[in-house]
């Protein structure tokens, strides 16, 4: 009787897998248990820590470079945002805002940088930029001086008028960091805080230091700049913002300092942090003068 009954199931099952169109061999390998990757379950665990460490902000493109980079991990993207389906990741960046420039100009300066973002090494082009950040009741704003080469951030401040004690902090911020280097363009936007007498008299203290601005109204002229602000707000920024200004500088520094410079790839850079591409550049140059 019992084998009677086996043959039977035998025979649904055949029905079954000819009804939905199933190779029969296809499954009894699917009833088989599949041998745990512990290379897999490694690269999970990576996925999930820098996943974690960018709070939930990077895709598949970054975990993937990052692996790379940190790591030398080699997976596609395709193959991380499958990993990152299977652990239910997803990266959740925010919406920006367009800042509001102020509308009436000091002094401008012509357009000298007229978009040729891509200089052939460190300290021949900065640019800055101010943009608004949200805390609980109002706003606090943000200024950031970034050197073309690698995108990197040289200078910040943060404060809660969008005047040019603010931009003129960040740029004596980024001098000095940079042991006050000469003939630098440094390229703006035209807001007041930039073509203000303050900022003028701040410019010519950095030797031979040259102005260059966009045309008015004209975002793409600051493209990289601006694109830095998207990528704070939609990676880092929380969507409520933050308490105070307290909190939003603290944040500001964890970005910029933890994760932006030293741990986010940037697709400008083929995929390396912006300190990566300028330490690689610093170094060829040691060598050549040693080699010369």
């Amino acid at each position: 009787m019992s084998q009677l009954a086996e043959q039977d199931k035998q025979i649904n099952k055949s029905l079954l897998c000819k009804l939905f169109g199933v190779i029969k061999s296809s499954y009894y390998y699917g009833l088989k248990p599949k041998p745990i990757s512990l290379e897999t379950i490694k690269h999970k665990a990576l996925i999930r820590q820098i996943f974690n460490d960018s709070k939930r902000s990077a895709g598949a493109r970054s975990i993937a470079a990052i692996l790379m980079n940190k790591h030398n991990i080699k997976l596609t993207r395709y193959m991380v945002g499958k990993l990152m389906a299977q652990m239910g990741l997803k990266s959740c960046q925010l919406k920006t805002h367009k800042y509001k420039h102020a509308d009436k100009a000091h002094k401008t300066h012509d357009n000298l940088l007229s978009r040729n973002f891509s200089p052939s090494a460190p300290n021949q082009v900065w640019t800055g930029d101010v943009t608004y950040v949200r805390i609980k009741g109002g706003w606090c704003y943000l200024a950031v001086v970034l050197d073309l080469y690698a995108r990197r951030v040289l200078g910040f401040a943060v404060s809660d008028s969008p005047n040019s004690m603010l931009t003129t902090k960040a740029l004596q911020m980024a001098y000095h960091t940079r042991l006050k280097p000469s003939g630098v363009l440094f390229h703006s936007d035209q807001g007041t805080h930039y073509t203000s007498k303050a900022f003028a008299d701040a410019v010519a203290g950095c030797k031979d230091m040259k102005q260059s601005m966009s045309r008015k109204g004209n975002c793409w002229d600051n493209a990289p700049t601006e694109r830095f602000f998207r990528s704070f707000k939609t990676e880092w920024m929380p969507k409520g913002g933050y308490e105070n200004i307290a909190e939003a500088k603290s944040a500001i520094i964890d970005y910029i300092w933890g994760y932006y410079q030293t741990v986010r790839p940037h697709t400008f850079n083929n995929y390396l942090t912006p300190l990566e591409k300028e330490n690689r550049y610093f170094n060829k140059s040691l060598l050549s003068g040693v080699l010369n």
